[in-house]
């Protein structure tokens, strides 16, 4: 971690205070990772029911990405995490509060289909769209803000130890909150999780932020592209479909492992699987970001899709515990090396004053993931039960791996070259 001595006082105090903050961030929102599900069947949702709750997520997600994005550009990254942290402290508040509405269902007929509508369901879908805000805020401008504090020549290895608060928050939050949960019920785990979000809050006040908005008549006209044609571009496209075969993957495993680790009558603490994939990724983290900085991004890329193939694999076969806290560590070690790959990728192929908005729309193939993710895969275990989902989930990054080996450039030829033999990124801005 020599790379921190190379920075000013001021620089080392900003990236303190931005890793603590983040931590609150992960550990809040994936504190809730394994209660909420459990939380919707307490009000009567069925399995699917749960799946769209859960997915309701991303819809926040996916409205807000592109205004969030921009404004991460555009005003600057501070405002757009303070957005993100008032959804963490806000939403658990909003989960509680559903408890004490009326529970009523009432039938409405729509093009002569008659459907039934609970109120607690559509309550928590609001509530749960509001805390997707969260993402589509933090991740974005906490990314670009590390970005813009990178070396290029070290870019990655920067984002691998800032992005190491994505593990130890995953590690955290999910024990906390099931401990929590278990001790002393639903009210107690929401409570500490809101508050924790409230004390990122009052940290990201304090940050100095360095990066200054670009003027748009000194932007080189790029920033008059339209949000979502930037999605079709070469530098963007192959990404933004390879984390939307993940986010199916993501989503299967956040939404449906409590629901499938009680199905197959164990007694686990599924906080606990959450915690093994949150070490594997804090490890992973340490060993790669330095390692791409010399021997490029797509080598990585392709060896975590593989090895996230394996981890669905190894949870559609799970029988035991000790199984499926394997099954955690290899998913764990994979998302430690994908999302950081993908943010440092990302940072190769785009100039400070675009950051948000390229890293924004990258990140909306997993948004879309997560989205479909919950309805889709739900309605499939409500037939065929939750461990079948995860077989499928498998067979999505399979394909994502394929598709990034031999479409993740200009050509086939070259995609070949810098997914497995370490080529250089033709869309590097800095090549």
């Amino acid at each position: 971690m020599t790379i921190f001595s190379t920075f000013s006082p001021s620089v080392r105090s900003n990236l303190t205070v931005l890793f603590v903050a983040g931590l609150c961030f992960w550990a809040g929102l994936a504190g809730l990772l394994p209660t909420l599900p459990l939380f919707i069947e307490t009000l009567g949702g069925s399995g699917q029911q749960i799946g769209i709750v859960m997915a309701s997520f991303a819809i926040g997600l996916i409205v807000a990405r592109p205004t969030l994005s921009r404004l991460a550009d555009e005003r600057g990254r501070k405002l757009v995490m303070l957005i993100g942290l008032v959804a963490i402290a806000l939403a658990p508040f909003g989960y509680l509060l559903v408890q004490i509405l009326p529970h009523l269902v009432f039938p409405v007929n729509i093009l002569g289909r008659s459907l039934t509508i609970d109120l607690s369901i559509l309550s928590l879908m609001a509530i749960r769209a509001f805390h997707g805000l969260s993402i589509a805020a933090f991740v974005v401008a906490y990314s670009a803000l590390v970005i813009d504090l990178a070396p290029p020549a070290n870019r990655g290895e920067l984002i691998g130890y800032m992005s190491l608060v994505n593990p130890v928050g995953m590690a955290l939050g999910p024990a906390l909150g099931g401990f929590l949960y278990e001790a002393h019920g639903f009210f107690t785990a929401f409570l500490v999780m809101g508050l924790l979000g409230l004390v990122g809050l009052v940290l990201i006040l304090r940050l100095e932020e360095p990066y200054r908005p670009v003027p748009p008549v000194a932007d080189g006209g790029r920033r008059s592209d339209k949000f979502w044609r930037l999605l079709w571009a070469g530098r963007v496209r192959v990404p933004a479909i390879v984390l939307l075969l993940v986010g199916l993957a993501f989503g299967t495993l956040s939404t449906f492992v409590p629901l499938y680790v009680r199905e197959t009558g164990l007694a686990l603490n599924v906080g606990l699987i959450y915690t093994a994939s949150a070490i594997a990724s804090f490890i992973s983290r340490l060993l790669v970001g330095r390692a791409s900085d010399i021997h490029g991004r797509g080598r990585f890329i392709t060896a975590s899709l593989g090895i996230y193939s394996l981890s669905m694999v190894v949870f559609w076969l799970a029988d035991s515990a000790p199984i499926f806290l394997l099954a955690g560590l290899i998913q764990g070690f994979a998302a430690g090396t994908l999302i950081p790959m993908i943010a440092a990728l990302m940072g190769d192929r785009s100039e400070s004053n675009e950051r948000g908005r390229i890293f924004g729309l990258v990140m909306v193939g997993f948004d879309l993931g997560l989205a479909f993710a919950g309805p889709v895969f739900g309605t499939i275990a409500d037939r065929l039960g939750y461990r079948n989902i995860f077989g499928l989930a498998g067979l999505m990054t399979f394909v994502g791996m394929l598709i990034f080996i031999t479409a993740s450039s200009k050509d086939l030829r070259h995609s070949v070259h810098f997914a497995l033999g370490g080529g250089r990124d033709v869309y590097a801005v800095d090549s």
